[in-house]
């Protein structure tokens, strides 16, 4: 049996906040920075999103389907593409038609929703999954959270929500001697196959590709395959799974990452007994070797590869229970304004900017962070926040001063008819 390979890309750009002073709150309630969102997204995708696409149509073609991948796509950054290039939507079209590609489930927002309120986690991801079928013609069966967030709980939820299998990370601290590259299963819902990350593999890519101090530069298609062939020696899957942006961000052209990307498919299935398989299909080939436990969420973030990243300081924590207090009031005000702000608030992004680890992980917290410091990150939402509970206030109080006058009205005019 060929020895399987997947490869997994994350697409996602957040809503970035304007700068909002104390004094703006309660006088301007338009939150967010227009001009640095349609910049960057424009600039993202000039470098990396239409160039890459256009190199894995040509590979798809090329290999007459042999070469095949998966990808997530936030909904927030689905609709900033329809809002400022959807020349990139198209391209997506494009990878969708030939059947090739996967296009997975997540939270619509980015957000860190699986690990506070399974009913604004279910919401979220039913959006998300609409919006996928809407725009790519087929609905998600494979479930990526957040940043590979991941525990018992969370996974065993997502196979109630209908899924088949889920993808995280392949941490050690969770695998101990077990190996990432086997299919495994939740340990409270076996129905729900996992995939795991290779983040050796993977990051060698990601982060390292352009290191001249990393002691294997430069990264060349043998090199790697010689690497992957060691890893898949005794052992079946190989999950490479990494940010797009990997490609031209990141890892800008002029390091010959899209040419190492050109290069690599074509070698393997050349060089090898492998097969590229999209999640589904890996999910379908292997059988799981065993129930992986996770009784604490992990992701794919940092060092320590667990949720400290987002909510590991009281800045963060601060600002990410205020914000979800009001959760329920947002949903009983049925102000679309209001729900659209909640869901972009929610973007786990704006809580990783409040991040105070500064060690082997700093330079990974810089990537496309508007502010300096995680204090401006933390003073400016919640000033930001701060109106958008004000929003929330005076909505609940005039709902309730309407329920009031409506039954006020009804007992009278029940009196009336009493007459």
């Amino acid at each position: 049996m060929k020895k399987s390979i997947c490869i997994y890309f994350q697409v996602h750009q957040p809503d970035r906040l304007r700068l909002y002073r104390f004094f703006d709150i309660g006088r301007e309630s338009w939150y967010y920075d227009d001009f640095a969102n349609r910049t960057i997204l424009q600039r993202v995708a000039e470098r990396c999103y239409l160039p890459a696409n256009r190199i894995i149509l040509e590979l798809i073609k090329k290999h007459k389907g042999a070469f095949r991948l998966t990808y997530s796509i936030s909904g927030v950054v689905l609709e900033q593409f329809e809002k400022y290039t959807p020349q990139v939507i198209e391209s997506f079209k494009e990878l969708a038609k030939t059947g090739c590609v996967e296009f997975l489930a997540e939270t619509y927002a980015h957000s860190l929703s699986s690990l506070v309120c399974e009913e604004e986690f279910r919401r979220q991801v039913k959006m998300h999954s609409e919006k996928i079928e809407e725009l790519f013609g087929k609905k998600p069966a494979i479930f990526r959270n957040t940043e590979l967030i991941y525990s018992d709980k969370i996974g065993s939820l997502v196979a109630d929500m209908g899924f088949k299998g889920m993808l995280t990370e392949g941490a050690k601290h969770i695998l101990g001697w077990k190996s990432p590259n086997y299919l495994y299963t939740n340990s409270l819902n076996p129905r729900l196959k996992l995939l795991l990350k290779n983040f050796q593999l993977s990051d060698d890519i990601a982060f390292r590709f352009s290191d001249r101090s990393w002691e294997n530069w430069p990264l060349t298609a043998d090199k790697y395959i010689t690497w992957l062939s060691r890893s898949l020696e005794r052992e079946e899957i190989v999950n490479l799974f990494m940010d797009y942006e990997t490609f031209g961000e990141h890892q800008q052209e002029s390091t010959g990452i899209f040419k190492f990307l050109e290069h690599l498919p074509g070698a393997i299935l050349s060089q090898t007994n492998f097969e590229f398989l999209t999640v589904s299909e890996a999910c379908k080939k292997h059988q799981p070797v065993a129930p992986l436990h996770v009784p604490y969420a992990i992701s794919w973030a940092d060092e320590e590869r667990d949720t400290s990243a987002w909510l590991g300081n009281e800045l963060q924590n601060e600002a990410f229970g205020k914000l979800y207090e009001v959760r329920e009031q947002v949903a009983e005000s049925g102000d679309p304004d209001l729900a659209a702000d909640f869901l972009k608030l929610q973007e786990s992004d704006h809580f990783y900017y409040m991040c105070t680890k500064f060690f082997s992980d700093g330079a990974v917290h810089k990537y496309f962070n508007p502010y300096d410091t995680p204090y401006e990150a933390f003073i400016n939402y919640m000033n930001v926040l701060s109106d958008f509970l004000v929003r929330v206030q005076k909505r609940s109080l005039a709902t309730m001063v309407k329920s009031g006058t409506e039954i006020a009205v009804k007992k009278g005019s029940k009196k009336l008819k009493g007459r």
